[in-house]
């Protein structure tokens, strides 16, 4: 198996250029690299809303940044790229239902108990880690809208992480 394993790594795949008219060799190649999967939620005139991200990176510890993107052709895209503030949940392994719940639909916080930061932004329980921001900045980047925000509080716990990688769910094994 380990004999396997280095001889495919050592094979050079086609080069490939990323086609519009066909995004899936692209798609399928940024699915190599494995994510953790948040919630980023935010308060609107119609009550709070969420979606579930992994386009979601730490940028600074000084000053303290997170960066997640938002797909203009998503339903909510309106909502989350006009917020000031916004927060985001880093799932655990046994948040799936969440996850689920705000990949479908971002209103459904039925059964949650939802509290909210000072300024507002809708808090889910149970994250292993969660960043209340203030937007800092937003800027475009191709089909989705960057939001770049300030952390202005934390929390973090201790837990399995929800990780995404080609298409799936998967667990973390750190002892591997």
């Amino acid at each position: 198996m380990q004999t396997e394993l280095i001889a495919s790594a050592h094979q050079v795949p086609p080069v490939l250029v990323p086609q519009a008219d066909d995004p899936r060799p692209l798609r399928n190649a940024f699915g190599r690299f494995a994510t953790g999967v948040t919630i980023v939620t935010t308060q609107t005139p119609n009550g709070p809303l969420g979606i579930t991200a992994n386009s979601f990176s730490s940028v600074s510890l000084d000053p303290p940044l997170v960066m997640w993107g938002i797909g203009r052709h998503s339903s909510r895209f309106a909502a989350f790229a006009e917020c000031e503030h916004f927060a985001v949940h880093v799932l655990a392994l046994e948040q799936h239902d969440l996850c689920w719940r705000f990949a479908r639909s971002g209103q459904d916080f039925s059964g949650v108990d939802l509290a909210y930061s000072d300024e507002g932004a809708p808090l889910l329980p149970g994250a292993l880690a969660r960043f209340e921001c203030r937007t800092a900045n937003r800027f475009t980047g191709g089909d989705h809208e960057m939001l770049l925000g300030r952390v202005l509080r934390m929390t973090s716990r201790e837990g399995e992480p929800m990780v995404f990688s080609a298409g799936r769910y998967r667990l973390f094994a750190p002892d591997a």
